[in-house]
Formats: C-alpha cells, structure tokens, sequence
C-alpha cells in the first residue's frame, strides 16, 4: 500500500511511503480491538473510592433508646446506616480495576485498528518536521494545512520533539505521540492519523515481531 507524502503546507512533495501490509494491511479483528481497548478504559481507573461502614463511623456506642415502650422501631447504634450520619450499607470500597491482555492479541488489536483506519483512507503521512519554538499557531496552521482543523487527530512522531508537543499541548482535539506510545484506543478514538515519515519505520518494527 503506497501513501503520498505530504509537506507541512499540504502539498505532495513527489515522494511515496510503501506501508506494510502485514501491518496496515491486515483483516481486522474486532474482537482484538474490543479487548484492548477495554483493557486500556479499565486501567485508567484509579480505584480509590471509598465510604466509611458502620464499624468505621466516629460516634458513641451507647444504647440510644431504650428497648421498648418507645412506640418505634428498637435501635442500639447511632452509628446504623438506617440514620443520618450513619455509615452506608455495601459502599465502595478501594479495588483493583487491571486487566491483562496477551501481547499478541494486543499486537493483533494495534495492526486491526491500523488497518482500519488504512481502509477508510484515514492515515496521512507527512514528512519530518519541526518547530524553532513551542506555538499553537504554527501548530493550527500545520492542521489547517492538512484539512484537520476541525477533526480529532493523532499526530505520531518518530522520535520525542518537545517543540512539536509543547505546541499541540493546548488544542483539545489534537494529539502528539511517539511511535512506542501508540495504542489502539488512542487509534480508534481519533478521526485521522498523520504518521510522520520516521514514525513508520519504528511502528513496523515493533507490531511485526
């Protein structure tokens, strides 16, 4: 599969990218991506929630009433989740929300999700760039350039570039990551993916092992 490659201004520059087919070519597995993406949803969670029970509640532990004669329903605890300031009945408590997934299958759900977007002609490549300074505009520009001032999109870097991330940093719909942070849920999420030219070699390499 050959790819036109683009300059910063939206211009072909005469040049092709051959993606792999064992990597942007592959058929998809639905329930891969499902899977990871699940896996990277739950391990997001922190899992500290928490709410005080009845032995846990600050308070006297005297009887509040007495037994009978009272015409109510007995009680021995100002601390009973059936009153005000009492601790909850079955409340949260802290949990461990991780979820493993096989390295193959997380591999496969990458390449399914890849080609998805390969598909639908959502995946342009650029060629290399930088920055002299961190500015959201000479970022807003790149996009305008690329049409995708309006869309969600993952802009995938061969090597860290703080200026290129320093620029991205505050527009809510775009962005910057390197070829080994790329996970399926970041691929999916997004309407496009602009792969720069020394990301592809490093995104090859890793997913076709």
């Amino acid at each position: 599969m050959e790819v036109a490659v683009l300059d910063i201004k939206g211009k072909e520059t005469g040049r092709k990218v051959k993606l792999s087919k064992s990597v942007f070519g592959v058929e998809p597995s639905n329930h891969a991506v499902y899977l990871d993406v699940k896996q990277y949803m739950a391990n997001q969670r922190q899992g500290t929630h928490k709410s005080k029970e009845r032995a846990e509640i600050a308070g006297s532990t005297r009887k509040i009433k007495k037994q009978k004669g009272t015409g109510t329903a007995r009680a021995g605890s100002i601390k009973s989740p059936i009153f005000k300031g009492g601790g909850r009945i079955f409340g949260p408590r802290p949990k461990d929300y991780t979820q493993k997934v096989n390295k193959s299958v997380k591999r496969l759900a990458r390449k399914s999700a890849l080609s998805i977007k390969a598909q639908e002609k959502s995946i342009i490549v650029v060629e290399d760039f930088s920055f002299e300074a961190p500015k959201t505009k000479d970022f807003t520009n790149v996009l305008k350039a690329l049409g995708l001032e309006n869309k969600k999109s993952l802009i995938v870097l061969g090597d860290s570039n703080n200026n290129v991330y320093l620029s991205s940093r505050n527009l809510k719909t775009s962005e910057v990551i390197t070829n080994s942070e790329l996970n399926t849920y970041k691929i999916i999420n997004a309407n496009n993916i602009v792969l720069l030219e020394g990301s592809i070699e490093g995104i090859e390499s890793n997913l076709s092992k």
